[in-house]
């Protein structure tokens, strides 16, 4: 029985053979489909991992409540705009809310920051204790800002913030550095954190490496809520009270009713404008799930047809060798072979050219992050700029169902496109055939 079913693939095998150049660029067009497929679903695998892992650092029991500037709030005779969120939302959300965490308020604005002859932009953000562990941030030196802090000029900058400032790589804690004409005292310095992307419109791309935090009540006394800015023909600005309020709760199954109990209590008192917008990283994070999928969906369809050409290719020299092979198939046919064993001979020499090609393109799609990081790696040594920021943090992540998916489509490749040449050689007439020169 063994004898039966490798006895056809010698013989396939060896008739291949015959012709090494013909039969390697057969194997070579399902070998680039093969890897393509692994490939392009490794990067579409990365690129909705880090998605989703940033998402999933915000919280996926959080809510996120955001001043949003309204549209079209043009008032020549009023040029400071007052929007979004207020101290009141703030305690109208504690105290009608009973499953609450915690809810964090915060006030950002960006201003600069100095230390003697260094000067640099940095976002000050005005917020609570809790606003650390919110964050995933983490003290390298000094400690983080406490209750007792609260109007005092106390400053924890951020790692970029102490490296352009403190350049020799002294210690800032105890030092004095000036945001705007105030004197803060440095309390703390954070570590590094790798920035988040933007992900879709809904939440903007966040670099903490340039933050310099203050406690929300000193940001209130020295900086205030209205932030008033020179413009051609006068002055312009806005007052806002708070930027954003993040709501965790105790159940990430209790996200949704809570964030449609914030919904309705603003909508109730901010209805004038639409200056504010409620985010839930949940929903993000389920949407990230389906982009993936799409996305997924989309490269196979590439990579397919890249293997589907593959298979035109194996079609074509199937026919040219059933043509060579006339004469040999009248034989066979005199001999006694039936049209069966003349298909069954020409299915396994194309099922063989695919299988081939797809060990083969699995093999190197395997190699495809170590290929990837030296093509970076390259890159990076003759232009660091050629690569943008999010490709470098870039990890393709191999899919298994990738591996499976594209040996099967290899293989049955083979078989689809080898159907009509095997067809063809078994309904050869074996007179017509034996007379072929």
């Amino acid at each position: 029985m063994t004898h039966a079913l490798l006895q056809p693939v010698k013989l396939g095998l060896k008739s291949l053979l015959l012709q090494k150049l013909r039969a390697s660029l057969a194997v070579l067009g399902i070998f680039i489909g093969t890897t393509t497929v692994i490939w392009l679903v490794a990067m579409g695998e990365g690129v909705s991992y880090q998605a989703q892992k940033q998402i999933k650092e915000l919280g996926a029991n959080n809510i996120i409540v955001r001043t949003v500037e309204p549209e079209n709030k043009n008032d020549f005779n009023n040029p400071i705009k007052t929007f979004g969120l207020t101290d009141e939302d703030y305690h109208r959300i504690l105290s009608n809310l009973q499953n609450i965490k915690r809810a964090v308020p915060i006030r950002e604005l960006r201003r600069d920051v100095s230390k003697d002859d260094r000067v640099m932009t940095s976002k000050i953000v005005g917020c609570v204790n809790d606003y650390l562990e919110l964050n995933r941030l983490t003290i390298c030196r000094g400690r983080w800002l406490n209750a007792s802090d609260d109007g005092e000029n106390v400053v924890v900058i951020a790692d970029d913030v102490a490296k352009r400032l403190f350049p020799l790589n002294d210690n800032p804690v105890g030092q004095n550095i000036l945001i705007g004409n105030d004197l803060y005292t440095v309390v703390g310095q954070t570590n590094a954190r790798a920035a988040s992307a933007a992900i879709g419109g809904s939440l903007d791309a966040r670099d903490f490496n340039q933050d310099a935090y203050i406690p929300l009540e000193t940001f209130r006394r020295r900086i205030g809520d209205m932030n008033v800015r020179r413009v051609p023909g006068g002055i312009a600005g806005e007052d806002v009270e708070l930027s954003q309020i993040t709501i965790s709760v105790n159940d990430v199954d209790e996200v949704d009713e809570t964030a449609a109990v914030i919904k309705s209590l603003l909508e109730k008192y901010h209805t004038k404008n639409e200056d504010y917008s409620v985010v839930v990283p949940k929903e993000l994070l389920q949407q990230a799930q389906r982009t993936k999928a799409m996305f997924n969906a989309l490269l196979v369809v590439i990579a397919g047809i890249s293997l589907v050409v593959g298979g035109i290719g194996i079609m074509n020299i199937m026919l040219a060798t059933v043509t060579e092979r006339t004469r040999e198939i009248g034989i066979r046919r005199a001999l006694g072979a039936t049209r069966s064993h003349i298909i069954s001979q020409f299915m396994i020499e194309a099922v063989v050219l695919t299988s081939c090609g797809g060990i083969l393109g699995v093999v190197f799609g395997l190699l495809c992050k170590p290929a990837f990081r030296v093509t970076k790696n390259i890159l990076n040594f003759f232009s660091p700029d050629m690569i943008p920021p999010i490709v470098q943090t870039l990890e393709p992540r191999i899919a298994p169902w990738s591996i499976m998916f594209a040996v099967f489509i290899s293989i049955a490749v083979g078989i689809l496109f080898g159907v009509y040449p095997a067809r063809q050689a078994a309904h050869m007439d074996p007179i017509e055939a034996l007379r072929h020169e």
